[in-house]
């Protein structure tokens, strides 16, 4: 930008400036003026006016209606309104304001009875500014102007004609009184207003215009008459520069400009004669780069031969840097660095990315047996056949890009990783993984020895299961060791439950560990109903764990768990005393319970399981044939002999046995009359055959027969529909357990199932559907 546009532009901005502050002055004021005059003209003729207090008095509508018309001939006043002193509304001019306007209370708020009020408000009622600006931001701001109503005479002086009124109106001020009988609205419209004195703002506005074009002329003129000499040294300056003006200058001005075409002939002095000793300098130079050149063309050639070698070195110690020395494939800091760049083009391209971990099965053994030697000689071959696979695959995945390939990698041991870039699905990775394992399971001649290994493969996708290379690593390697687990020579696709799983298990582990300590076991009882007689006549105790974190906590998830860690003997020692104490709190609020059956584990049925079961009775000194404890199967056939004498221990206390889950065990009937048994429950599977197959129906009435035959009572559990219902009884099993009547319950709802009767009326209501 030249001198004078920037002095122009300062100009320009200083007057601008200043007629714009002028103009928002003046506009300011002529609003406030006008805004203050309009008021006041306002409250004078609503105050001078004796017939409004006087239509207001008596309560002429029509002519109060006529009145306030006179008030709302300026155009900025859009509605008055007159309210009496309860601030009911009287008359509206014109009527529909009268639906929308605030209550009278809210406009004249922290006023007294006598004082003029006036709000600045929007539509929606709440206070806005009073000045210029609020009046250009909105069309429905409106200063909301309340004047009251004076009479000279009380209103409640009803008797009073209108000559008297009139009479005490006339009295000077001073002799009269002031009573207030009512309040005059008027809504002024602020953008109204302002049209109002628009003309003489936009007077104001043009007279800083024109001021502004005259100061404009004036600076244009001044700055060319300044600024012409040093334009015309500018362009000297530039044909120095350009070396083409060689004449001294002249030119016409003040001192310093005759001081700077001074300096500027000095100049164009010194240029010329550094113009000729350059050309001087330039011949020299010339035969200096002649005899230079010569030189570096012989230092070229040995530079080639020692870069040749340089190479040859560089890329040996790539070679044992980047890539295991005994299968040649890249080891595991090259693989690292191909891998997170393939992950950065995959990221940037949406596509996906496999990683294959595949390890060994039982190379440990091949090493132990035949010597390392005969493993390396294995992992070598493993090497190739991942290398064939892969040139093979690399046509089959249709990959687009020419130099994408499958990447093999050895990253120590008998551990491998293949990774598949730009596959279009997760299938084409398993593809792959079905041919690396055909091809590994293939017989190898190791030293004369015929072997065959099978890999366990683990597969992770990107972007899917982990974005980086860490990540990806730890997920396929996480798979692969589930491969492993699941009986090997398998791939496995990660998931993310894998990880889940081991996690949710510690915690789990931790907090079941804390469990007892904080009281967070509870019994859950679901109810054992007779159906010939309606009665409970027992329940069965489920333990359920209240945490803290997860809420309620059933005990397929936490039981398994508890007899892994070594808990289950104490958890099973609190069930049982828990289950005694809940039914001593029972009798002592007057609740029969005539039965509590509770689950044994197997880990817990140990040769001191029935001393406990003795010491636990006599320290909650509870009746035994209350308590039936449930054995499945696996418990009594353990030990045979051992099994005997324990149960035989439990029947001379007086405990009740049942069998639970009977048939999903070893299945063996000699047991029922060896052993000193109570009950068989019928399990819920064969309940739910017994409804769906003929076949499930027949072993559900032979084990009944069976039952029956040696006898033993009978509980049929998990009956849930009608359908099932109807067969066990029918079929001769009488006691139902199931949520057909109801699921498992705290203690304090069982109680009420246990009053007498509860269940006659569904089991009536039951009977009668199977009868229809």
């Amino acid at each position: 930008m030249t001198i004078a546009a920037k002095i122009n532009a300062l100009v320009i901005a200083i007057v601008i400036s200043m007629s714009l502050l002028v103009s928002g002055f003046a506009s300011i004021r002529e609003y406030r003026l006008e805004r203050d005059r309009l008021l006041t003209q306002l409250v004078d003729e609503a105050t001078g006016r004796p017939d409004v207090a006087l239509y207001l008095f008596f309560d002429a509508r029509d002519a109060l209606a006529s009145s306030l018309g006179g008030l709302l001939e300026h155009p900025a006043v859009h509605y008055g309104l007159v309210y009496n002193t309860e601030g009911e509304i009287l008359v509206s001019r014109p009527p529909g304001p009268a639906d929308s306007v605030l209550p009278l209370s809210r406009l004249r708020e922290g006023l007294s009875l006598a004082d003029v009020g006036l709000s600045s408000l929007d539509g929606a009622g709440r206070p806005v500014s009073e000045g210029l600006l609020g009046a250009v931001l909105g069309s429905d701001r409106y200063f909301q102007l309340t004047v009251p109503v004076i009479s000279a005479i009380n209103p409640l002086l009803r008797e009073t004609s209108q000559e008297d009124f009139l009479l005490a109106a006339s009295r000077p001020a001073a002799e009269k009184a002031r009573h207030v009988i009512g309040y005059l609205q008027l809504a002024v419209n602020q953008r109204d207003l302002l049209w109002q004195v628009l003309p003489g703002l936009l007077l104001v506005v043009g007279a800083c215009l024109l001021f502004a074009l005259i100061c404009l002329a004036l600076s244009l003129a001044f700055t060319r008459r300044i600024t012409a000499p040093i334009s015309h040294l500018a362009r000297v300056a530039d044909g120095i520069s350009s070396g083409n003006l060689e004449d001294p200058v002249r030119v016409s001005g003040s001192g310093e400009i005759r001081d700077i075409a001074n300096i500027i002939n000095r100049v164009i002095a010194d240029v010329s004669s550094y113009k000729r000793e350059r050309d001087v300098d330039h011949q020299l130079l010339s035969m200096k780069v002649e005899e230079r050149t010569e030189q570096l063309s012989r230092r070229n050639q040995e530079l080639n031969r020692a870069v040749k070698q340089v190479t040859k070195t560089k890329n040996r110690l790539r070679q044992m840097a980047y890539y295991d020395a005994l299968t040649s494939l890249p080891n595991r800091r090259l693989f690292t660095e191909q891998l997170s760049l393939l992950l950065k083009l995959a990221k940037r391209n949406s596509q996906m990315l496999a990683l294959l971990f595949l390890d060994l099965d039982n190379f440990k053994r091949i090493n132990d047996s035949l010597g390392h030697s005969a493993g390396d000689l294995l992992l070598r071959e493993v090497g190739l056949r991942l290398s064939g696979c892969v040139r093979e695959s690399d046509v089959v995945a249709h990959y687009v890009d020419n130099t994408a390939k499958i990447d093999v990698s050895r990253l120590g041991g008998d551990e491998f990783t293949v990774v598949l870039n730009q596959i279009d699905k997760a299938e084409s990775a398993a593809a792959v993984a079905e041919r690396l394992m055909s091809a590994l399971t293939e017989p190898m001649l190791i030293e004369g020895h015929e072997l065959v290994v099978t890999p366990s493969i683990g597969i992770a996708l990107a972007p899917d299961h982990a974005d980086d290379v860490e990540g990806l690593l730890r997920c396929a390697d996480t798979a692969m060791y589930h491969a492993k687990a699941a009986g090997k020579a398998a791939f496995l696709f990660y998931d993310s439950t894998m990880e889940d799983a081991g996690l949710e298990r510690l915690a789990l582990e931790n907090d079941l560990r804390k469990a007892l300590e904080h009281d967070e076991l509870v019994l859950f009882y679901q109810p054992q109903v007779d159906t010939q007689s309606g009665k409970v006549v027992g329940a069965e105790a489920l333990l359920r764990w209240q945490h803290p974190e997860q809420g309620l906590i059933p005990p397929f998830r936490f039981i398994p768990l508890a007899e892994e860690m070594g808990l289950i003997a104490e958890i099973g020692e609190w069930t049982i005393r828990e289950a005694c104490n809940q039914i001593k709190r029972f009798a002592k609020d007057g609740v029969l319970l005539p039965k509590v059956a509770v689950n044994v584990s197997a880990l817990q049925f140990t040769p001191s399981f029935s001393r406990k079961v003795r010491t636990i009775l006599q320290e909650t000194g509870v009746d035994p044939g209350v308590l039936e404890l449930e054995l499945t199967e696996g418990v009594v056939m353990g030990d045979t002999s051992t099994s005997v004498q324990a149960l035989a221990e439990l029947r001379e206390l007086g405990v009740s046995l049942s069998i639970d889950d009977f048939g999903t065990g070893y299945s063996s009937l000699s047991y029922l009359s060896r052993f000193p048994l109570d009950e068989l429950k019928i399990d819920r599977s064969f309940v739910v055959d017994a409804i769906e197959s003929e076949q499930g129906a027949s072993l559900v009435r032979a084990i009944i027969a069976m039952a029956q035959g040696l006898g033993l009572k009978l509980v049929a559990e998990g009956v849930e529909t009608m359908e099932q219902y109807d067969f066990m009884t029918a079929s001769g099993a009488t006691v139902i357990q199931g949520y057909l009547f109801s699921p498992p319950v705290p203690a304090n709802k069982l109680a009420v199932l246990l009053s007498p009767w509860h269940f006659q009326e569904q089991i009536q209501g039951l009977e009668g559907n199977i009868q229809r």
